[in-house]
C-alpha cells in the first residue's frame, strides 16, 4: 500500500511496540482507523508513542478469552496522523495502517498498557503498492455486498463505496463489517490478496444463506 513520506521505512519499524487490544477492530495496511481513547493506560500509551516513533499496534484479544490477557497471534501497526484532546480527558485520534507483525514476545511494562516485540518478516509485501491488483472482482465483490447489506437490514453510500479499488474496497470492508473476532483475524492473516477476497466473499456468501430447520415426526 502507498505509505506517506512520514511513515518509516520497513527496515527502519520498530523492535518493540505497544499494542491495543480490542476484540471485532482490526487495522489493515493503507487504511485508517478512528479510535476513541479514555482509559488511563492507554492515554499513557498515546502519549508515549507520541514521543517516539507514533506507531501503536492494533489486535485482537483471543476470542476465547474474556479480557485482554491471551493476544491472538497477529496485529497490525498503525501511524498516528491525527489526534485531538478533548475537554473530558479523551483522545480522539487516526491510525493509519503501516505493516502488519507477528508477536514474537511479549513484555513487561510499568505503563499499564500492553508492549511486545513485533516480528515484521511475513508482511514486508504491505509496503508494496496493491491497488491495481484484482482486475475484474470489483463487481463480484460490490454484489455480493449489496446482497448481504440488504439481508441484514444495513445501507451504505454505495457511490463512494464503488469508486474505491477493489483492494481497498476489500480492506475497508473487513475492517467496517460486524464480522466474528475468527473470521476478521482470517482476513487479516491473508498474505494474498485474492485469498482474502475469496475468504470475505464466502463469509458474506454464508451470512446471506437462508437457515433451513429441518423437523423431525
Amino acid at each position: 500500500m502507498a505509505h506517506s513520506a512520514f511513515t518509516q521505512p520497513f527496515e527502519k519499524l520498530p523492535d518493540t511496540l505497544p499494542v491495543f487490544p480490542l476484540p471485532g477492530a482490526i487495522l489493515m495496511p493503507g487504511n485508517e482507523l478512528p479510535l476513541n481513547v479514555f482509559e488511563p493506560r492507554y492515554l499513557n500509551m498515546v502519549n508515549d508513542a507520541l514521543g517516539s516513533h507514533r506507531l501503536i499496534g492494533m489486535i485482537q484479544p483471543g476470542p476465547d478469552t474474556v479480557d485482554d490477557e491471551a493476544l491472538c497471534l497477529t496485529g497490525c501497526a498503525g501511524r498516528i496522523v491525527q489526534f485531538r484532546e478533548t475537554s473530558d480527558g479523551r483522545v480522539e485520534m487516526v491510525l493509519d495502517g503501516v505493516c502488519r507483525f507477528d508477536v514474537r514476545e511479549t513484555l513487561p511494562t510499568t505503563r499499564g498498557y500492553r508492549m511486545i516485540v513485533p516480528d515484521w518478516s511475513r508482511f514486508q509485501s504491505d509496503y508494496d503498492k496493491h491497488d491495481d491488483e484484482l482486475p475484474g472482482e470489483h463487481d463480484r465483490l460490490v454484489s455480493t455486498v449489496k446482497l448481504y447489506a440488504e439481508s441484514k437490514g444495513m445501507s451504505a453510500d454505495w457511490e463512494a463505496l464503488e469508486r474505491l479499488s477493489t483492494v481497498r474496497l476489500m480492506n475497508s470492508l473487513s475492517m467496517a463489517l460486524p464480522l466474528s473476532v475468527e473470521d476478521k483475524q482470517v482476513l487479516l492473516e491473508a498474505l494474498d490478496s485474492r485469498d482474502r477476497l475469496n475468504a470475505l466473499i464466502g463469509m458474506l456468501g454464508s451470512a446471506t444463506e437462508p437457515t433451513v430447520s429441518i423437523v423431525k415426526h
